[in-house]
C-alpha cells in the first residue's frame, strides 16, 4: 500500500478514496447526525464514570472484593478493546450504520442483564457482554462522522465537539451516579443506559447515512483472536498479581503469553493479506506518537478515577452523590478545555498543547501523591483540576491526529484503531494503578491482621478490600473497630500514594515523547510505502 496524505488531509499516490462510496450531501443534517453520535459517546462515558460511583455500593450489596471491583470495570473493556478493530473493519465492510444500531441494541441488552446481576461474577459476565455492544458502537462513531464531516477544518471542530461530549459524560456521570444511587439500587446505573440506547437507535435509522468501503478487506477471525487473548491475559495478570503473588507462576505465565501473542499479533499482521490492524499507519509519527499519547492519556485519567471514587466515600466518608459531586470538576474542566483544543492547537501546534496537557497531568497526580490520612476535598481540588484540563488538552488533539492521518475509505479501521488506545488505556490504568494499590494495602492489612484476633474469614473480607475491612470493624465495634478502621484507611491511602507517584511517573514520560517526536503541526506531511 503506497500514497502520501496531504496537507488536507486526503490522498494522493495509490491509496484512494473508492468512489463507489455513498457521497455526503449537503442536504443531509449534519450537526442533527453529530448530535446522535454525540449522544450515544455520552453513554458510553456515562457508564464507565457512573460505575466508578456505584462500586462502593456494589461492595456492600455483592460482597465484592478488590480485584473483583477491577473484573466488574475492566471485563467491559478488555472484551471492548479486543474486538473494536475486527468491529470496525467490519463496518467498512457491510456498513457503519448498521454495525452501529445493531451494536447499540447489544448494549442496551447488556445494561439491562448488568443491572439484575445478582453475584459479582454474573456481573462481570453481564459487563463483558456490554462491551461486545460497544465495540461495535465506538468505532462506528467516529468513522460516521469522518464521512459526514470530510473538510478538515469542519472535522476538526466536529472531533472537538465529539471530544467534549466524552468530557461531558465524565462531569455528569459522577452526579447523575450518586443521585440514583441515593434514591434507587445500584443496578439503576446500569438501567439508565436502555432508554438512552433505544432513543439513539431510533434517531440513527432516520437519519444517520450509511457509509461503507467496498473494496474492504475480508475480516481477520486470527488477528481478532490473538488482540483479544493477549490483552486480556495481560489484564488477568496484572489484576490477579496482588492477590496471588507477582512472582507466582501463573502470573509471570500470563504475563509472559500475552507479551508472546501481542507479539505474534504484530508479525500476522505484517504477513497477512487482510490485516485486523493496518501496521502501514503506524510508521506516520503524527499517527503512532498521537496514539501513544492518547492511551496514556486515558491510562493516567482512568487509574486516577478509580483510585479517587474509593478514597472519596471510604476515606473521607462521603456519600455516593456528595462524592459525585466533588468529582465533577475534573470533567466539567475536562468538557471546556477539550471543546477549545484543537482551536487551540491549531494556534500553537499541536506537539505544544498535548505536552503541556500531558506534564498538567503529571503534576496534577504527583500532587496526589501527598495525601495523608489527614488530607481534606480542598486539598486534593486543584489537583483534580489540573488533571481535567491536562485530559483536556491532551485527548482532541490526539485525536485529530490519529483521524486526520487515515485515509477517508479507511476511517472505520482508523476509528477502531483509535478506539483501541483509549480502551486499552483505560484498562491498564485501573489494571496497574489498582493493583499497586492493592499489592500495598493487602501487604500492609497482612502484617497488621497478624497481630489481632481476627478468624479467617473476617480477615479474608478485611484483605480484600477497603470496604470490607469498613464492614468489618462495623460489626465488630469497640477499640478494635477503631484500629482496623484506621489502619485499614492508612493503608488504603499508602496504596494509593504508591500508585499515583507511579502514574504521574508515567505521564511524564509520555510528555517527554510527545515533546521529542510528534511533529508540531496537522499539516505534517507523511508518507506511507
Amino acid at each position: 500500500m503506497t500514497g502520501k496524505y496531504t496537507a488536507d488531509g486526503k490522498m494522493s499516490g495509490f491509496l484512494t478514496l473508492d468512489r463507489s462510496m455513498p457521497v455526503y450531501r449537503a442536504q443531509q443534517p449534519r450537526w442533527a447526525i453529530l448530535s446522535v453520535l454525540c449522544l450515544t459517546v455520552l453513554i458510553m462515558n456515562l457508564d464507565g464514570t457512573i460505575l466508578n460511583v456505584a462500586l462502593p455500593s456494589i461492595v456492600a450489596s455483592l460482597h465484592a472484593t478488590s480485584s473483583q471491583l477491577q473484573w466488574i470495570v475492566d471485563a467491559y473493556v478488555i472484551v471492548l478493546a479486543g474486538l473494536l478493530l475486527i468491529f470496525g473493519s467490519l463496518g467498512d465492510h457491510v456498513g457503519r450504520k448498521w454495525v452501529f444500531i445493531g451494536g447499540l441494541v447489544v448494549f442496551a441488552v447488556g445494561s439491562a442483564t448488568s443491572a439484575f446481576a445478582a453475584t459479582p461474577d454474573q456481573l462481570i459476565v453481564a459487563r463483558a457482554f456490554m462491551g461486545i455492544g460497544a465495540a461495535a458502537v465506538l468505532p462506528s462513531t467516529l468513522s460516521i462522522l469522518t464521512n459526514v464531516f470530510a473538510e478538515p477544518r469542519d472535522r476538526a471542530r466536529a472531533i472537538g465537539l465529539w471530544s467534549g461530549t466524552n468530557g461531558l459524560g465524565l462531569a455528569i456521570g459522577p452526579v447523575v451516579g450518586g443521585w440514583l444511587l441515593s434514591h434507587y439500587w445500584w443496578g439503576s446505573v446500569f438501567l439508565i443506559n436502555v432508554p438512552i440506547a433505544v432513543v439513539t437507535c431510533v434517531a440513527a435509522v432516520v437519519i444517520v447515512p450509511d457509509s461503507k468501503n467496498p473494496a474492504a478487506k475480508r475480516p481477520d477471525p486470527i488477528g481478532a483472536g490473538c488482540s483479544l487473548l493477549g490483552i486480556a491475559l495481560l489484564l488477568w495478570g496484572i489484576i490477579e498479581a496482588p492477590t496471588r503473588g507477582w512472582g507466582s507462576p501463573i502470573i509471570l505465565g500470563a504475563i509472559a503469553g500475552a507479551v508472546v501473542i501481542i507479539g505474534g499479533l504484530g508479525a500476522w499482521e505484517r504477513r497477512t493479506s487482510h490485516p485486523l490492524l493496518e501496521m502501514s499507519f503506524f510508521r506516520s509519527r503524527r499517527f503512532s506518537i498521537a496514539m501513544a499519547g492518547l492511551g496514556l492519556t486515558i491510562f493516567a485519567l482512568s487509574g486516577g478515577l478509580f483510585l479517587l471514587t474509593q478514597y472519596l466515600q471510604f476515606c473521607l466518608g462521603y456519600s455516593a452523590l456528595q462524592t459525585g459531586i466533588r468529582i465533577a470538576p475534573i470533567a466539567v474542566v475536562l468538557l471546556v478545555v477539550a471543546s477549545l483544543s484543537n482551536s487551540v492547537a491549531r494556534f500553537f501546534g499541536t506537539k505544544l498543547v498535548v505536552f503541556a496537557g500531558m506534564v498538567l497531568i503529571a503534576i496534577g497526580l504527583a500532587m496526589l501523591s501527598a495525601v495523608t490520612i489527614h488530607t481534606t476535598y480542598s486539598d486534593v481540588l486543584p489537583a483534580f483540576l489540573l488533571m481535567g484540563i491536562g485530559s483536556g488538552l491532551a485527548v482532541a488533539p490526539c485525536t485529530e491526529s490519529v483521524m486526520g492521518s487515515v485515509p477517508v475509505d479507511l476511517a472505520g479501521v482508523g476509528s477502531a484503531t483509535n478506539s483501541t488506545a483509549l480502551q486499552i488505556g483505560s484498562a491498564l490504568g485501573v489494571a496497574v494503578l489498582g493493583s499497586l494499590l492493592n499489592t500495598r494495602y493487602q501487604t500492609d492489612m497482612t502484617t497488621l491482621l497478624g497481630h489481632l484476633s481476627i478468624s479467617g474469614t473476617v480477615a479474608k473480607a478485611t484483605i480484600g478490600s477497603l470496604g470490607g475491612a469498613l464492614e468489618v470493624a462495623g460489626r465488630l465495634g469497640g477499640p478494635l473497630a477503631v484500629q482496623l478502621t484506621q489502619s485499614a484507611r492508612q493503608s488504603f491511602i499508602d496504596g494509593m500514594v504508591f500508585a499515583v507517584s507511579v502514574g504521574a511517573v508515567i505521564a511524564g514520560i509520555a510528555a517527554l515523547v510527545v515533546a521529542a517526536f510528534l511533529p508540531a503541526r496537522a499539516d505534517s506531511v507523511t508518507e506511507i510505502q
